[in-house]
């Protein structure tokens, strides 16, 4: 069974999670790019290099995605939150207004001192259940 959620829903879910995934296109070719993050009101936070892929993302021709998603193949539950927008580096004085440092250490390390806010135009997310069969499973 899937369930479509409301945009308060889907930021819900996003606040109890903290690994993500950026889509877009560089270089001719579709990047999937999984960061850490923080959600701040419905903005996403991450911290990146300056020299990075992800660094080209405030000069961006195409369209920005973030995905974040959960699944519990035991219990047959998961979920999935799609956002669509645009992507814009911080200034010092924005960083620490909002950074959560619990939050925001990337897992890869290193000198991650560029801050970027992704800013979505739209989120749209979804709940799934398995549906058991006749057999009770």
């Amino acid at each position: 069974m899937i369930i479509t959620l409301s945009e308060q829903a889907s930021l819900d879910l996003l606040s109890v999670a903290s690994v993500g995934r950026f889509g877009f296109l560089h270089d001719d070719q579709i990047q999937i790019i999984p960061v850490n993050y923080q959600l701040h009101g419905s903005d996403i936070v991450v911290r990146t290099t300056a020299d990075g892929v992800l660094s080209t993302l405030p000069h961006a021709d195409g369209p920005v995605s973030f995905q974040v998603d959960h699944q519990d193949g035991n219990r047959g539950v998961g979920w999935s939150v799609l956002m669509h927008g645009s992507v814009e580096a911080m200034d010092p004085d924005q960083v620490s207004a909002i950074e959560d440092p619990t939050r925001v250490i990337p897992w890869a390390g290193g000198t991650r001192e560029l801050h970027l806010r992704f800013r979505p135009a739209s989120v749209s997310g979804r709940r799934v259940r398995r549906e058991r069969d006749d057999a009770g499973d």
